[in-house]
């Protein structure tokens, strides 16, 4: 019964975009623009290709003791997962790549999307974000605001060697170039250190380890910027560079929504924003024996929702992907015409050098092993595993 009231009603997307006002302003799609009166289909395309997290339930019990479900806590961590596989779409198969029901996809989204499945070994599942959250001072089962799961994040993106993410989230309403750029042309790590934290589940490790080798040239980077964009209402004054977020072509969009309600917001038609809605409790799908995943519960066929962006919680995290460092210098001069130079109280502040009286910035890095191997063996470890750990623990 507590559940079903997660359970929403499935409607057709194509139904639903009948339902918006005629109109001839732009509907902007994560640094796309699309016209209601001429392109719906590309639209609705553009939409349903985004990776879909939702609630789940009946996946294994999170710390072997823990919930099977999250549903009605684990909205912004749903949320968080959407922002990052967005990312990883964009690194490896381009912001216009497209998803068609039953159509063959490339290796390389089936390997992403692994990345998020309910699993323990998984290295983004609702498992390794809640764990991952107790450092954050979460507890499981505990609801995330915007810049928790940021952080979550950050940290779960230093063990992803196939990915190869920098991930930089801001300090202080301020992006600094010298710092980001320091990140993400840092040299790579040794391989010596991907053995570590009490955390992150050993097989996770190995199962997102670059078999290429390490990239030497510039990290792609998640850049995300934790926002608080009023006290207890959004001001108005910070609604179109809010919006200029969404047109630029590095945007993964925003976290935010409402107290204990997250969405994540994909775009903007007037003054409405779009967003994916994960208060959906869907079952647990799992991998199938050919490595494939039955992905159809993974995309949003259902309505894009809409809200007025003045009832938009202050609490929110911009979210940008810049692949190469040409990326983010575009970027970088983006917020300066279109969001810094318009605006008189500004959403954040861009700067170039590291602020002097803050603390010296150093890239984060894997943390080197500090316990037993002993201490390492999670308690709901199967003895088959036992082998692995300690092949790991005695490279």
């Amino acid at each position: 019964s507590v559940l079903s009231r997660y359970e929403n009603q499935i409607t057709i997307l194509s139904d639903y975009l009948e339902e918006f006002p005629e109109t001839d302003e732009p509907v902007w799609i994560l640094g796309r623009q699309h016209h209601l009166n001429t392109d719906k289909s590309k639209l609705l395309l553009d939409i349903s290709a985004r990776l879909w997290f939702t609630y789940r339930r009946k996946f294994s019990p999170i710390g072997g003791t823990g919930p099977s479900s999250d549903a009605g806590w684990g909205c912004m961590l749903r949320c968080g997962q959407m922002m990052l596989a967005q990312a990883l779409i964009c690194r490896h198969l381009g912001r216009d790549w497209q998803w068609e029901k039953h159509k063959k996809q490339p290796e390389e989204y089936h390997r992403i999307l692994r990345c998020f499945l309910d699993r323990k070994d998984c290295c983004y599942s609702i498992h390794q974000m809640a764990q991952m959250g107790v450092g954050e001072g979460k507890s499981i089962g505990e609801w995330f605001g915007p810049n928790t799961v940021a952080q979550v994040l950050k940290k779960l993106a230093l063990f992803d060697e196939w990915n190869s993410l920098a991930v930089y989230v801001s300090m202080d309403n301020t992006v600094v170039i010298e710092d980001i750029k320091k990140m993400c042309w840092s040299p790579p790590q040794s391989s010596s250190a991907a053995h570590s934290s009490v955390h992150l589940h050993r097989s996770a490790l190995g199962r997102n380890k670059n078999t290429a080798g390490f990239c030497t040239g510039w990290k792609p980077l998640l850049l995300i910027i934790p926002l608080r964009l009023g006290i207890n209402h959004i001001n108005p004054v910070y609604i179109d560079a809010f919006k200029e977020c969404f047109k630029m072509p590095q945007s993964l969009g925003a976290l935010g929504g409402k107290p204990n309600n997250a969405y994540y917001f994909i775009g903007f038609l007037g003054n409405e924003l779009i967003y994916l809605d994960p208060h959906t409790t869907q079952s647990f799908v799992d991998l199938e024996e050919n490595g494939t995943v039955d992905d159809e519960s993974f995309h949003c066929q259902q309505a894009p929702h809409r809200m007025k962006i003045m009832n938009l919680d202050p609490s929110v995290a911009l979210g940008f992907f810049c692949k190469e460092e040409c990326d983010f210098d575009n970027w970088c001069s983006l917020v300066q015409k279109e969001i810094l130079k318009q605006q008189s109280l500004r959403m954040f502040e861009l700067v170039q050098k590291h602020p002097p009286h803050w603390p010296p910035f150093i890239p984060p890095t894997k943390p080197e092993v500090t316990t037993t191997g002993a201490e390492l063996i999670e308690s709901t470890d199967k003895l088959f595993e036992l082998e692995e750990e300690f092949e790991i623990l005695t490279v």
